[in-house]
């Protein structure tokens, strides 16, 4: 790949951070646009502060003035969109973040970069691309059997994931009304480091290591694919430099699990990491609780496209990987606890439900379930 100017929005973020990291560890310059909402953190990119290849602007996607300053004044050969509110259990309680950053933002998003694009010289729109990077919720849910595949017909349960599938919608029609050359891709569900503590893994983790219940939805049966966050961002480079524009391209890590394994496994893993102060095992913490509303079964990536026609496949097994990311959270105390000392406290949301009209409210937002 040779060297680009990439505008990454929501670069501060657990995928965002992660990918910044790589397409600079590739030798690519990195502008970074995040409006460092709750889950968005300078500290997870710490250590490329220095790397005069990278730079950071604060702005919020969903005011077009900034956004065409940005773009313009940084003259990317590529935008790869993450900037996201992307937890489920906040859009329950408060969904016009949701609509604000996700539909809004996109929008405001998709516009700028096709007035930065019909601006460029003819060989600099042929190379322009505008990535968006999805997620597999937008498909609905899955019975027992079946995978999700890039024309699978789109079901969302949640208002996250209706504002993903409408942004989705989106990317889409500027392609095929304008001509923008954009890249879809829906992942499935990343584990990693510096994922915010509200996600499944990290809550288990650190849970457990406080010496508090391990909260485990319904009877744990839901089942979800797992992607290793470095796997993800590889599976992006390679869409950006080898995907057909107009193209969707589904990325799963192929390994399917419960959400009890995973907690189980966790939990194992743990106790050779970190055993428990009184020698017993941390399963022992773990507590099934109400379920969250309109939660769905079961998720599954059939990623044959991108295996078959871009040569991508996972290589992290979810052993290794939770292993790797266990071992993370242990050695990286002072950034999570700066977390659970200001914005969140590993408290259980998306609870607050009434049959009446939810209004619109204030809400610290931005991120993938």
């Amino acid at each position: 790949m040779m060297t680009q100017r990439l505008l990454i929005t929501g670069g501060a973020g657990f995928i965002g951070s992660n990918l910044v990291r790589l397409m600079l560890g590739l030798g690519h310059q990195v502008r970074n646009l995040d409006k460092l909402t709750y889950a968005g953190n300078l500290e997870s990119l710490a250590d490329c502060r220095t790397n005069p290849n990278y730079s950071f602007r604060q702005i919020d996607i969903a005011d077009g003035v900034q956004v065409q300053s940005a773009i313009d004044e940084f003259a990317p050969t590529a935008v790869l969109h993450l900037a996201a509110e992307s937890h489920v259990d906040r859009s329950i309680d408060s969904p016009d973040a949701f609509i604000q950053t996700n539909v809004l933002g996109t929008f405001q998003l998709l516009n700028a970069s096709l007035r930065y694009w019909r601006r460029c010289s003819p060989s600099d729109r042929d190379s322009f691309r505008f990535l968006h990077i999805s997620t597999d919720e937008v498909y609905g849910s899955l019975g027992e059997h079946g995978r999700f595949q890039e024309t699978t017909r789109y079901d969302p349960h949640s208002p996250y994931s209706a504002s993903k599938a409408a942004s989705d919608h989106l990317v889409r029609a500027w392609y095929h009304t304008y001509g923008l050359p954009i890249l879809l891709t829906n992942c499935s569900n990343n584990y990693g480091p510096y994922q915010f503590p509200e996600k499944l893994i990290p809550v288990i983790i650190l849970k457990a290591i406080r010496a508090e219940p391990i909260p485990l939805y319904g009877k744990g049966q839901n089942v979800r694919d797992w992607l290793y966050v470095l796997d993800h961002c590889l599976a992006l480079s390679c869409v950006l430099t080898r995907g057909v524009p107009g193209e969707t391209y589904n990325i799963g890590g192929n390994t399917e699990r419960t959400n009890r394994d995973i907690v189980q496994l966790v939990c194992s893993q743990l106790d050779k990491l970190r055993p428990r102060p009184d020698g017993k095992a941390y399963q022992e913490q773990i507590v099934y609780v109400e379920d969250r509303p309109g939660h769905d079964f079961r998720y599954a990536i059939d990623a044959t496209k991108i295996q078959t026609e871009l040569n991508w496949q996972p290589e992290t097994s979810i052993e290794v990987g939770i292993t790797s990311t266990i071992q993370w959270y242990l050695d990286h105390p002072s950034w999570w606890q700066a977390i659970l000392n200001g914005s969140y406290r590993l408290d259980r949301l998306g609870t607050s439900i009434s049959s009446r009209p939810i209004l619109a409210q204030s809400l610290h937002a931005n991120e993938e379930d």
